[in-house]
């Protein structure tokens, strides 16, 4: 009786102990320690991680075994130990499946990045050779919308410029004699041309200044203004037509006498050409340019500041140096690689994760009876929803409470 026994025991052990008659076999054919070293390699990411789930699922199910002895729902527990199997055989079907996949997608998404890469790098260069010319037209936009007249302060600025540059260059031999009969001494040209170019520019400014406020007392219509101003300005002309206009109307004179016989202009006609000179050109320039831009060189000199409208709607908003199309194509392509990311992340995880998932239900449905995972995981968010048992809320647990209670004192 007793051997009988022992073979029986034997017997049951033999059932329950099943997965060491094949595992190690199993795991070191998977392993390959001895193949070539594509071989081995190749075993190792097909069949190492189905092989140990295969193992793990004999252990579980042998001791899900045992366990269906004192079960209440024996049915239902074989049939969801029926589905985990069933379960892990798919599970290695979609790891087998979903290396080739990952493999496709990388390739796809390589050749995608690259031709991502080309077309940035190209775009990036047609942004870099028409970036002047944007910014030229961003800066004609600004200036042609903005309440400031640039325009006109350029314009004012660089025509006083001129003025004092051809002054300078006709009023510096003048200048250097005058000195050097006064000091006795040979002044350095260069010096002297400096000093005057400076001394003159503050000049011709001073000038289109007079003027302005000259033209806005006749605006303000006050009589004792216009006087004052007036006075100032005949000065003005008066310093500018002796010393500036005379000299350039005298270095035109040998031009005159080139052409006529005894040719003499006196001093009254030397200054009453300066004086129409001066006043053609004053004229000229402060109705084209100077009557808009000098108010605004004297409200920066003086530190009023500049009084700045509000923009017109109809004026366009500074832009980007950049194109629309490029920011638009820059912000698709960020999209895009973190798609391309999360696809090619998820057919690298997914696969394995698969397997793994299955593996673990065997686990819960040995101390649960029931799966942890939802099998098959299709996305990164199906991996982190898991089963749980539901729980009684203690609402209703305090609801019981409560009426146990009114049930004791009705009785009392």
């Amino acid at each position: 009786m007793l051997n009988d026994n022992n073979a029986l025991l034997k017997w049951v052990l033999s059932i329950l102990l099943f997965p060491t008659l094949f595992q190690e076999a199993f795991v070191l054919f998977a392993w390959g320690a001895s193949d070539p070293f594509w071989v081995m390699m190749s075993k190792r990411i097909f069949l190492l991680l189905p092989v140990m789930a295969i193992i793990l699922g004999c252990w579980f199910t042998a001791a899900c075994t045992l366990t269906v002895v004192f079960r209440p729902n024996r049915q239902a527990f074989v049939i969801e130990l029926f589905i985990t199997w069933w379960d892990l055989g798919k599970s290695i079907a979609a790891f087998w499946g979903g290396i080739f996949k990952f493999v496709f997608t990388l390739f796809i998404t390589l050749l995608s990045a690259l031709k991502v890469a080309v077309l940035g790098i190209w775009a990036l260069i047609q942004e870099v050779l028409l970036m002047p010319l944007r910014l030229l037209g961003n800066a004609g936009r600004g200036v042609v919308g903005s309440t400031v007249p640039w325009i006109a302060v350029c314009l004012t600025l660089g025509w006083c410029l001129l003025e004092d540059v051809i002054f300078t260059y006709v009023t510096t031999p003048l200048v250097v004699d005058t000195f050097s009969n006064i000091t006795g001494d040979d002044l350095s040209v260069t010096t002297v041309r400096i000093m005057l170019f400076v001394f003159l520019l503050v000049v011709v400014l001073g000038s289109y200044a007079v003027l302005s406020t000259f033209v806005g007392s006749f605006k303000q219509k006050s009589i004792s203004a216009i006087i004052g101003i007036g006075v100032v300005e005949i000065v003005v002309m008066f310093v500018e037509v002796v010393f500036l206009y005379r000299e350039f109307v005298d270095a035109l004179v040998p031009w005159f006498a080139q052409y006529s016989e005894n040719f003499e202009l006196g001093i009254f006609w030397t200054l009453a050409i300066s004086a129409f000179v001066w006043f053609g050109i004053r004229s000229l320039s402060w109705f084209l340019f100077a009557a808009h831009g000098t108010p605004t060189i004297m409200a920066v000199i003086q530190g009023k500041g500049l009084a700045l409208a509000k923009r017109r709607e109809s004026a366009p908003l500074p832009r980007s140096p950049l194109s629309t199309n490029f920011m638009n194509k820059i912000k698709e392509d960020m999209i895009w690689i973190q798609k391309a990311g999360d696809d090619l992340l998820a057919s690298f995880i997914l696969p394995p994760l698969q397997v793994i998932a299955a593996a673990i239900n065997f686990c819960t449905l040995l101390v649960s009876g029931k799966h942890l995972f939802e099998l098959p995981i299709k996305s990164m968010a199906d991996a982190i929803q898991i089963r749980t048992r539901e729980r009684p809320e203690p609402k209703i647990v305090n609801e019981n409470r409560t009426t146990r209670h009114e049930s004791l004192t009705h009785i009392k």
